[in-house]
């Protein structure tokens, strides 16, 4: 296997998302150099942040001096491209994101927004990285979570059957059992 910055080597990709929302907290996080030296030393290759209605633009870099090739945009119609391409994907804590991140088994790391006034998404995060399906950090507490990170530590995460759950809630209600 080549080294990655020989252009040789394969590319491993950090996906970044915010979804809807702004976090620049996140975004300022990623663009450190410190963050992004830890990626590049753990043979990522390519960071490409989805940003949101964020403000701050993160620096883009084309990655010639070895560092990791930086790119972002606002939004995306879907993301689902961006995450199957992944490596990592480091994310807000949106139920949607988390969710579909873990159904493609990719590696996550889920940054919590302490500026949203609604707790339900630390919540599922704090669960799910106690479950170890998941990483979850704060913003100035990312360069860490990454340092100390094993992904091959992750356990897969496996959603569960709601069938029988739909069945009880048509039988509630009077729908007949198919």
């Amino acid at each position: 296997m080549g080294d990655a910055e020989d252009g040789v080597g394969p590319k491993r990709t950090v996906f970044v998302t915010v979804g809807t929302t702004c976090f620049d907290a996140l975004v300022r996080a990623v663009d450190t150099r410190e963050v992004q030296q830890e990626l590049s030393a753990r043979g990522y290759t390519d960071l490409v942040i989805q940003m949101g209605r964020g403000t701050y633009a993160p620096k883009k870099s084309n990655g010639e001096d070895g560092s990791l090739v930086v790119d972002y945009f606002t939004f995306s119609p879907s993301i689902v491209d961006y995450l199957r391409s992944a490596s990592l994907v480091i994310s807000h804590a949106g139920s949607g994101s988390i969710f579909e991140t873990l159904r493609l088994g990719k590696p996550l790391i889920v940054v919590v927004n302490e500026d949203l006034m609604d707790n339900h998404q630390t919540e599922l995060a704090e669960e799910l990285a106690e479950r170890k399906h998941l990483y979850c950090a704060r913003p100035q507490a990312l360069y860490k979570t990454i340092a100390d990170m094993d992904v091959e530590s992750l356990l897969p995460y496996v959603s569960g059957d709601a069938a029988p759950v739909a069945k009880h809630i048509n039988r509630f209600l009077g729908f007949p059992d198919d």
